[in-house]
């Protein structure tokens, strides 16, 4: 099945004290691009993160943004210096005494005058405790990306789809159109040396002129790229139609698409074919420029 390499999803869990918040989007990229934020503090979350982009994505790029909430942290996230506090209450109280400055020390003041008795607490976070939370809401996640790349992809296979038949029918016609190109090649060699040469008084050697003509006829033969170009066709169709992801492979089949059809108009020399050349390598264009966003 095929996949586009565009999406986006968000998703929250909470279990227990924890609640997380990822949001993913991916974009096009020839590989597997992750590119992880994650809460200070939490480095250790990327590896796992990272794997399990992974397990799931074969390549683009991958924006990963998760927020933690952590309800035992938050209550924990302060600390007091009760030393400093303390020693600090007794300088003001002796300083009160000294001014005969009346009233009670308050915590204000002592807060206000005391540098560090109130600070943050400094908290080591356990990647182990965090990652069931984090590995469900990433599940979640990327069950969405998923679901986002596989519709996404449906359409285009059913645009690839389309421009294939038309392509296959413009195969048809340039075989068709160049069936009698060979003798009509042939013929007009021969006339026109025949020609010449009965102008100058000279005779033809039919053998050379047999020679020539055959080839002329080699060179303006395009059978065998028809058949590749049929074989290209099946081989794409076969790609869009298997599980692995082929965007890469479908990129490099439309490079030998485009050899086997340049091919075609330098052999063919017809009006005709030429014409249906060009417009077969506009829709090539096209196709590779959708091609880019397939996974």
């Amino acid at each position: 099945m095929m996949k586009s390499m565009t999406a986006y999803a968000r998703a929250s869990r909470t279990e227990g004290e924890l609640t997380a918040d990822v949001e993913i989007r991916t974009y096009n990229s020839r590989h597997l691009d992750p590119m992880i934020r994650v809460p200070s503090g939490m480095n250790g979350l990327e590896e796992r993160i990272k794997a399990m982009l992974a397990s799931r994505l074969a390549r683009g790029r991958v924006e990963v943004r998760l927020q933690i909430s952590d309800m035992q942290q938050a209550m924990d996230a302060f600390e007091v210096d009760m030393a400093r506090a303390a020693s600090c209450k007794s300088a003001l109280e002796c300083l009160a005494r000294t001014l005969d400055i009346p009233g009670e020390v308050s915590l204000g003041m002592i807060l206000d005058a005391g540098t560090g008795i109130l600070r943050t607490a400094e908290k080591t976070v356990d990647p182990e405790r965090l990652l069931p939370v984090v590995e469900t809401v990433m599940g979640e996640a990327l069950d969405s990306i998923d679901a986002m790349r596989c519709t996404e992809g449906r359409y285009l296979a059913d645009d690839f789809r389309r421009r294939l038949d038309w392509i296959e029918e413009q195969v048809n016609a340039i075989e068709t159109a160049s069936e009698d190109l060979v003798t009509l090649y042939r013929n007009r060699l021969m006339e026109r040396v025949s020609l010449l040469l009965q102008d100058a008084g000279l005779e033809a050697d039919p053998g050379r002129l047999l020679q020539e003509a055959a080839i002329l006829a080699d060179r303006s033969d395009i059978s065998e790229e028809v058949v590749r170009a049929r074989s290209h066709i099946l081989h794409f169709r076969d790609i869009m139609d298997g599980s692995e992801p082929g965007g890469r492979k479908l990129n490099f089949l439309l490079q030998e698409f485009n050899r086997e059809f340049n091919t075609m108009g330098s052999k063919a020399g017809d009006s005709s074919v030429a014409h249906r050349v060009v417009a077969v390598k506009a829709e090539l264009e096209k196709l590779r420029e959708q091609v880019q966003n397939i996974e």
